[in-house]
């Protein structure tokens, strides 16, 4: 199984829709992303822990097309996607992509696979939502900052696998492990002395 939360495909279309100059192509890169994932990891089940589409804007001919070529290419894999509070605006995504919605929590063994960062006891968490990312800090003002995974002693939240997303900044507390994303990198932040 692998697990990506927030991909929020559609995004940039609807902000495009809006009126806002954003970059193009970040449907493609993250389908791409996806695509060399599933190949490296040879997942037999995909689950997406929310926000698959971003907005109503998110069902235009063009990105469902994409959808449906990128589906085509892994019909053999069952896709799930735990419904999250940019799925419920946007809509469900169309039957032909072969997607099954369900809501949270998808009990999975030991783990609740939601959307939103919850405790569910008996159970551990694995979650998307708030887009966690770290900022590693350097000499003077050198800061940088990374999506990242936190995991709390009952609560793990993944980054947003989406390109185009914003981020909320995690920082090092009691029984938490931060692991760093970086472009050509994972690797985790040493806990704090």
């Amino acid at each position: 199984m692998l697990l990506v939360a927030d991909t929020h495909f559609g995004k940039a279309a609807t902000f495009r829709a809006l009126g806002q100059p954003v970059p193009s192509g970040t449907t493609q890169g993250n389908l791409d992303r996806l695509d060399a994932l599933l190949a490296h990891w040879d997942a037999e089940r995909l689950v997406i822990l929310g926000d698959f589409l971003h907005g109503p804007h998110a069902h235009s001919p063009e990105l469902l097309d994409a959808l449906h070529r990128w589906r085509a290419r892994h019909a053999g894999r069952r896709c799930v996607l735990v419904r999250g509070n940019h799925d419920d605006r946007a809509g469900d995504p169309p039957a032909s992509l072969d997607i099954d919605i369900v809501d949270e929590p998808l009990i999975d063994g030991p783990f609740a696979l939601c959307h939103v960062p919850q405790r569910r006891p008996g159970h551990y968490v694995l979650a998307g939502h708030v887009h966690p990312a770290f900022v590693l800090r350097g000499r003077g003002r050198d800061r940088l900052r990374l999506p990242c995974f936190s995991f709390d002693p009952e609560v793990g939240t993944l980054p947003a696998f989406g390109e185009f997303t914003g981020h909320h900044e995690v920082t090092g507390a009691a029984g938490r492990r931060i692991v760093v994303v970086a472009p050509s990198a994972v690797f985790e932040v040493p806990a704090a002395r």
